[in-house]
């Protein structure tokens, strides 16, 4: 909740550019559209007001736009205190020793503010709700006392009208004293209410032109639009801009339902349709419920609605298919910005996973588990089957901490920032606590010790911009690195699944990246834990650490045999304890158990 707080705060940021943009479109092709097309384009604004409250990214497949500064400064997660790993475990006697290095970091500070502006946005909700709440109330009191349409000449006039629309079903109409404007309720079993002083002063003409009205509402499902105009109401209550916008959608709604009075009607008919709602318009006043849809509205309303009735004319073929053009190009650029607006999954933490089921099997690991809750995935290349202990676990996205590294080697040797037969780089003097970090480095020290400085300078070397092309290029995890430069990778934005982790070391095994061979192998290299005639062990562990404690381990890598690859990815979540060095000691035991290595 604390991280939804601060990302649905920035998320109203762009809500509010995305709006203004829209309203501004919306004038500018009046013309072009017709009242009812202006009025369905609401709807896809509606659509992106929806996308914060996804479980999921819309598109996944189109990166977010990076969040700007503000939002990097109030993630970032600073390195605090610097502690020890423990040495990898030897998975036979002959394996290389690996090193599990990890750094603590600190989120507490994002986590007060994010709280704060999550329950101040909660108490707005919470207000809200109790406001629609007591209006349900005030119209179930109105049901209660309402009474079946008894004037008969008026009864006569509604099946009229209901013919006349081609509507077969049967609307309830009732009369009542607690009401000034007639209104139509339901989204499931719509029923119409009139004032009792509109049937005493009973016009045929004018009675019929209410009636049309409130049956348009009808047709076009409005009362849906109401319930999502009232529900984003209460979510956005704080957005000025889009409760605006709100406001604007009630008038259009209630424009495109004249329009389509209008067409229902001669051109001798417009100026009484017109006078109708001036002749009330001191009789009637605002609906009385949020969600009820009427014939009423304020003076600067009706206002609108006069100006739109004397203007009216049919369109003609040339402009709805204008319409019809403006609407599609707007409705592309709205859906196109979907992606920027997801705050539940801002993160991507669920990797949807497109594979047939046929090609996964499960297999029960509990017991190598114990206390942690992660999961293991392994990918038999050769018979193209998965097998996987804990399928949900397996798709969801956690930071990849020193795991990542393998792909900034690679990075770097593509740029040219290190190179297969020149890797090493100078220490500069900085004192760590790891005897290993206190001295130069090349690519196959740095990654079987895991120093971080190593990487981060390449990182540095590359720079932002050209690593977020790198990681889309490869596709890694949710994509994102809106985070400092030297930690997006350890337990901050950047976030990827077991399940990804072997798509990735397939890709990387194969280099369908498209990468130079030589730099592919030299990343290899430096991660190759045993090496034989028949067989090779390569790997790679990760710990993220936060206050202190080791909460995210992680051991991913391959077994390539004379005949088969067998790739694979052990991830573990604890409140401590959750280590590289216990992800491999737990992947020992399974590929153990599955007879794939001794």
């Amino acid at each position: 909740m604390a991280d939804f707080g601060i990302r649905f705060f920035l998320c109203n940021i762009f809500i509010c550019i995305i709006t203004g943009f829209f309203l501004t479109v919306k004038r500018i092709l009046r013309i072009c559209l017709t009242s009812r097309m202006q009025f369905n384009l609401w709807y896809l604004l509606l659509g992106l007001f929806a996308v914060p409250f996804f479980p999921f990214r819309p598109f996944g497949f189109m990166p977010a736009p990076a969040w700007p500064g503000i939002w990097k400064s109030a993630v970032l997660l600073s390195r605090r205190v610097i502690t020890e790993g423990t040495p990898d475990p030897n998975i036979s006697g002959a394996v290389k020793q690996l090193n599990d290095f990890a750094l603590s970091v600190n989120n507490e500070t994002p986590s007060i503010l994010g709280l704060l502006l999550c329950g101040i946005w909660l108490t707005g909700v919470l207000a809200m709700a109790l406001f629609v709440i007591k209006s349900i109330s005030r119209l179930n009191a109105v049901k209660k006392s309402a009474l079946p349409l008894q004037n008969r000449t008026a009864r006569i006039l509604y099946l009229d009208c209901l013919k006349e629309m081609n509507i077969k079903r049967h609307i309830p109409v009732y009369s009542t004293a607690f009401l000034k404007s007639p209104v139509i309720v339901g989204l499931f079993k719509p029923c119409i209410y009139l004032p009792i002083h509109l049937i005493s002063d009973f016009n045929a003409a004018d009675m019929r032109y209410i009636l049309l009205h409130e049956l348009q509402h009808y047709r076009h499902k409005d009362a849906l639009a109401g319930c999502l105009m009232n529900l984003f109401g209460i979510l956005y209550w704080c957005n000025p801009l889009v409760r605006h916008a709100l406001r604007e959608m009630r008038i259009e709604r209630e424009i495109a339902c004249d329009t389509s009075v209008l067409k229902l009607l001669n051109e001798r008919e417009y100026e009484d349709y017109g006078n109708t709602l001036i002749n009330f318009a001191e009789k009637v006043s605002l609906a009385p419920f949020p969600f009820a849809a009427g014939i009423s509205g304020s003076m600067k309303q009706m206002h609108r609605r006069i100006a739109n009735i004397s203007s009216y004319t049919k369109p003609s073929v040339f402009r709805k298919l204008t319409g019809l053009a403006a609407f599609a190009v707007i409705g592309v650029i709205l859906l196109g910005l979907a992606p920027m607006l997801s705050t539940c999954a801002a993160e991507q933490n669920q990797y949807q996973w497109n594979i047939s089921s046929d090609k996964i099997s499960t297999i029960d690991l509990s017991a190598c588990f114990n206390e942690y809750e992660g999961s293991f995935v392994l990918y038999d290349l050769k018979d193209d089957q998965w097998k996987i202990y804990n399928m949900e676990q397996a798709t969801v996205r956690t930071s990849p901490n020193s795991t990542y590294k393998i792909y900034i080697a690679l990075f770097g040797l593509e740029e040219g920032v290190i190179a297969p037969e020149d890797s090493f780089m100078a220490w500069d003097g900085t004192d760590y606590p790891f005897e290993a970090w206190n001295r130069g480095q090349d690519l196959f020290s740095a990654m079987q010790a895991s120093v971080n400085w190593y990487f981060e300078e390449i990182d540095k070397q590359i720079g932002s911009s050209a690593i977020q092309n790198y990681i889309r290029k490869i596709s890694y995890g949710n994509e994102n690195t809106d985070s400092a430069l030297s930690s997006y990778w350890m337990q901050s934005t950047l976030k990827i699944s077991p399940v990804e982790q072997v798509e990735l070391l397939t890709a990387f095994h194969h280099n369908s990246f498209g990468f130079a061979w030589e730099n592919v192998n030299a990343v290899k290299n430096s991660i190759c834990l045993f090496s034989s005639e028949n067989t090779a062990f390569y790997g790679k562990t990760g710990t993220g650490r936060v206050d202190g404690e080791d909460v995210n381990g992680w051991f991913t890598g391959c077994i390539e045999t004379g005949d088969n690859t067998y790739l694979f990815a052990t991830n573990i979540q604890n409140d401590s304890d959750a280590t590289g060095s216990r992800a491999a000691e737990i992947t020992k035991a399974v590929l153990a158990q599955l007879r794939l290595w001794n």
